[in-house]
């Protein structure tokens, strides 16, 4: 499954894309940013992430500039399952930050998990990170109100984040500011 927005190739990930994506994410302050990511991040971390198998119902996609030279990899986005739910996770390498790509990938994502039948996603970002926070809220997502403690194999250790849900069949969304201009195209 391929994503064209307006500035932006969304792909899978395939696994000659290892190093590629081990030079964008050689960033500490990205990767502290996240999860499930560990600091510091090894060519086997790279290696393995893009061997996982893709799920129909939980897209990942590495998020590329196109560019006269071809595509550039600027981050990586997609759903996963956190407990009962899904979360929508993403990253931007720190060089392409503060240029709307984290907010164009969202929405260009929440787009396909409509389609794909998800009715509520949730997602967090940890509290020392408000820029995330304001990604979600411009792509529809409500605060829960929730601070709770997550591990994050970047700072290995715990770390406060805030808590956000969307439901994607609801009309309007908090802080939904309407932009939604994904294609989906199916690989043939």
């Amino acid at each position: 499954m391929f994503i064209r927005s307006e500035r932006l190739f969304l792909r899978p990930v395939w696994p000659e894309d290892w190093s590629d994506l081990l030079s964008a994410i050689d960033d500490e302050g990205v990767v502290r940013n996240l999860a499930s990511a560990p600091w510091p991040y090894t060519a086997d971390d790279a290696r393995a992430f893009a061997l996982l198998p893709q799920e129909r119902l939980l897209p990942r996609f590495l998020v590329t500039l196109p560019t006269a030279e071809g595509a550039r990899l600027i981050g990586s986005i997609g759903l996963s399952r956190s407990g009962e739910e899904v979360e929508l996770g993403y990253w931007i390498g720190r060089a392409h930050w503060g240029q709307g790509y984290a907010t164009e990938a969202a929405r260009a994502v929440l787009s396909q998990a409509r389609a794909i039948g998800h009715r509520r996603l949730v997602a967090s970002h940890f509290v020392d990170n408000p820029a995330s926070g304001r990604v979600l809220r411009k792509v529809g997502f409500c605060p829960s109100g929730d601070r709770r403690v997550r591990y994050s194999a970047g700072r290995q250790g715990v770390a406060l984040a805030m808590t956000y849900a969307l439901e994607l069949d609801a009309p309007g969304g908090c802080g939904d500011d309407g932009g939604n201009d994904a294609r989906v195209m199916r690989a043939a």
